[in-house]
């Protein structure tokens, strides 16, 4: 047996069967490219879902953990540190917000999330108690907790996780007449992506966001942004509203605030809305640890200089015109997306989307599946040009195309 097959059978022989991924063993990275046990090289076109936005071992991310790693790591919020208050301001400043309320991981931060519009619309708009109702969207992937699938549509996640939590409204993503229909008196939110990544990198039509942005300022209600997968550079803008010239009154971060080195996520608001909380009303151990802080203060620093957003839209425009050839022909039924991220959705003649991941996996190249047909791409922004087309044409001889 190889070295490959030893570990991936160790891995199946003791962790639960909640993945399942690729027969690949990654080693090391750098930049856009990782390297396996088997010292195979391979183009990383998912960028761990958007977490790792800025590629792998980016230097200047790295020497931010390494220096706050011989100061100090954790202190738990019952102290202050030395990198909270920057890393506060700092977030705030980047999101044209005032609070922020730090977490780990993105579906923490969508707990939070609902947690603080349930309390804001109990304690500030004056709902009923225990009324509050946030209205979502169908295909939504906010996340696995108990409350978060409770409104998922997706039954992988949900089926076998009952009983739910109350208190959700599902309706068509992009569609605001239904949008409009569902708000009521009680509605305290709505909780949206503003594109919707783990269901095929699904754009909104045009003018729905701020449709949206309209909709919940004339009635009353948050408009909460789950920029975890969107933001951050990946569409060529710091958040993905901005394409429509929208600011909702919270973001949910995650994924790439932390750089691919440490989990960071967080929620940024008003003070009208995150001042709802008094102390002991929620909290995380490692929630706005030193060490998270310097790391995102640094991813902070980065998306300053617009560099990274630029990437995005460029190259995204090329990936894009190379996607539409593609479509253009028998073997790719639908192209989506924006920026540096797309959704292919194969044509069953050239097989499932898992079997076309395992055919660019042997060529060098990974990507992953979603919902049978679809593989996102989604390459760390620091990509080459030349890298980009070279995956590219790797799809494109595997698909025959």
């Amino acid at each position: 047996m190889t070295t490959t097959d030893i570990s991936i059978a160790a891995a199946e022989a003791h962790s639960a069967h909640n993945y399942h991924p690729l027969p690949v063993v990654v080693a090391t990275a750098e930049g856009a490219w990782m390297t396996d046990v088997e010292g195979r090289r391979y183009l990383d076109m998912l960028a761990g879902y958007s977490a790792l936005n800025f590629g792998h071992g980016n230097r200047r991310l790295l020497d931010a953990a390494k220096a706050q790693l011989e100061r100090v790591t954790l202190t738990s919020r019952a102290f202050h540190h030395d990198r909270f208050a920057d890393f506060c301001t700092q977030l705030a400043t980047l999101c044209g917000m005032e609070l922020v309320l730090p977490m780990n991981t993105g579906a923490e931060a969508v707990e939070t999330a609902v947690k603080t519009a349930r309390k804001w619309g109990y304690k500030v708009k004056g709902v009923p108690d225990g009324q509050a109702k946030i209205i979502v969207a169908d295909n939504n992937f906010h996340g696995r907790t108990t409350t978060i699938v409770s409104f998922s549509t997706d039954p992988e996640a949900r089926a076998d996780f009952g009983p739910y939590t109350p208190g959700f409204e599902i309706v068509p993503y992009g569609d605001l007449a239904a949008m409009e229909a569902a708000v009521d008196e009680n509605t305290v939110a709505v909780l949206l992506e503003p594109i919707q990544g783990e269901a095929g990198v699904l754009v909104p039509p045009p003018g729905y966001l701020a449709g949206v942005r309209e909709l919940t300022r004339s009635r009353n209600v948050l408009f909460i942004a789950d920029e975890i997968q969107s933001g951050l550079g990946r569409t060529g803008r710091t958040f993905a509203c901005e394409h429509e010239g929208v600011v909702p009154d919270m973001y949910v971060l995650g994924k790439a605030l932390g750089g691919g080195v440490v989990p960071v996520s967080a929620v940024v608001s008003s003070r009208e809305v995150l001042g709802v909380y008094a102390p002991g009303e929620h909290g995380s151990t490692f929630g706005g640890n030193p060490l998270a802080c310097a790391v995102a203060l640094e991813v902070i620093a980065m998306l300053r200089t617009g560099e990274f957003q630029q990437r995005a839209t460029e190259l995204g425009e090329h990936l894009h015109g190379e996607l539409a050839l593609l479509a253009a022909g028998d073997a790719v039924d639908a192209v989506r997306g924006r920026g540096l991220w797309a959704g292919v959705d194969i044509n069953p003649s050239r097989g499932t989307g898992r079997a076309v991941s395992e055919q660019l996996m042997a060529r060098g190249v990974l990507v992953k599946d979603t919902h049978g047909q679809t593989i996102r791409l989604a390459p760390p922004l620091v990509i080459s040009k030349e890298d980009l087309d070279w995956g590219l044409g790797q799809l494109r001889d595997v698909l025959g195309a």
